[in-house]
C-alpha cells in the first residue's frame, strides 16, 4: 500500500499495524516513493543479516566445534 507522508505522519499506527500484517508500505514525498515501512522480521531476512551463533552453528567444516574460553579475565586490585 502506498501512503502520502501527511496521512502516514497521521496514521502512523495503522501504517505500522498493516506493515506487520500485510506487508511493506510505501510512504511517498511529494508524489515520490520516499522510504518503505516492513516488519523487523522480514528487514532482517531480506537484508541478509543473521546472528553471529546462526551464521557459525551452519558452518560447512565437519567437526568444527566452538569452546568457550573458561578465562574470566585479570583480576583488579583496587587499593
Amino acid at each position: 500500500m502506498t501512503w502520502q507522508l501527511q496521512d502516514a505522519k497521521n496514521r502512523f499506527s495503522e501504517v505500522v499495524n498493516l506493515a506487520l500484517s500485510d506487508g511493506p508500505q510505501t510512504i511517498t514525498r511529494h508524489g515520490r516513493a520516499a522510504v518503505v515501512i516492513v516488519a523487523a522480521g522480514q528487514y532482517a531476512r531480506e537484508s541478509g543479516r543473521e546472528k553471529l551463533s546462526a551464521v557459525l552453528r551452519e558452518c560447512p567444516v565437519k567437526g568444527w566445534k566452538i569452546s568457550r574460553d573458561k578465562d574470566t579475565g585479570r583480576t583488579l586490585n583496587f587499593e
